[in-house]
């Protein structure tokens, strides 16, 4: 009987034991790639946003952003943290009009307008809007992850990942997610699914830098799949640590920074 409940046991164990090993180790490649994309701490950048439109070689739109980021994940007793805060500098027409990322919350703010207004989900499936939620998004608070085997991805070996928003504040219901394999886990590709499963968006980073202390992608390139031969570039320069003071990461802040 004791020999009997040992094999039982053992059998449920090779059961147990693989999916909780890939489970543990999905999570480590996001939270790994998510240092990669952000460090964490807080900093500063701007970033050129570049619109193609059907093939053409000269962009339709271009955009100046600078952005500061509150990114920061528990350690060594510190609290979370996930708020960006984006500042319009060009076109001359957008300059004072302000983006703020309060973790699943997005507020928008334009000095025509009395106080701030939410963006709906809806809103945030399109536009520039959609493509700054893309890039911002922490993975390993917003999403469960399920490692779903290896592929080719160019001349590297990359891990693919199955990411299932964790709430429904989430904009992204489903990304698949391709990490490079190896000591650094640099994010390769990522495609974003709406929530009848239909393809959105697929995003690729690219141009590895030395930049604060890691290599980082900063140029990100978007294929918004609803126009197929239209993408957006988005370069990043002028990284650099800055800590601002949380109340910059406020709605009250939006209003009173263009008085």
């Amino acid at each position: 009987m004791m020999s009997f409940l040992k094999i039982i046991v053992t059998l449920m164990l090779l059961c147990v034991l693989p999916s909780t090993y890939a489970d543990n180790m999905a999570l480590t490649i996001i939270r790994q790639a998510d240092q990669i994309r952000s460090p964490n701490k807080p900093f500063r950048y701007t970033v050129t946003v570049l619109e193609y439109r059907d093939g053409e070689n000269q962009p339709a739109n271009k955009q100046i952003l600078d952005i500061s980021m509150r990114f920061i994940k528990p350690e060594n007793g510190s609290p979370a943290d996930a708020r960006s805060l984006a500042r319009f500098i060009y076109p001359v027409r957008d300059k004072g009009k302000l983006l703020l990322s309060d973790w699943f919350e997005l507020w928008f703010y334009t000095p025509e307008l009395r106080r701030p207004v939410p963006v709906s989900p809806l809103q945030r499936f399109s536009g520039q809007i959609s493509n700054g939620d893309v890039i911002v998004t922490n993975f390993e608070y917003a999403y469960n992850a399920t490692l779903s085997g290896e592929e080719t991805c160019g001349d590297k070996q990359c891990y693919k990942l199955l990411l299932i928003r964790k709430n429904a504040k989430v904009t992204w219901p489903k990304i698949i997610y391709w990490v490079e394999k190896g000591h650094e886990n640099r994010p390769f590709k990522a495609s974003y699914y709406s929530l009848d499963d239909k393809l959105i968006k697929n995003v690729l980073y690219e141009n590895y830098q030395p930049v604060l202390g890691r290599n980082r992608p900063v140029r990100i390139v978007i294929h918004d799949l609803r126009h197929k031969n239209s993408y957006s570039v988005m370069e990043y320069s002028d990284i650099r640590l800055e800590t601002l003071p949380v109340t910059f990461f406020t709605r009250s802040y939006l209003q009173r920074s263009n008085k």
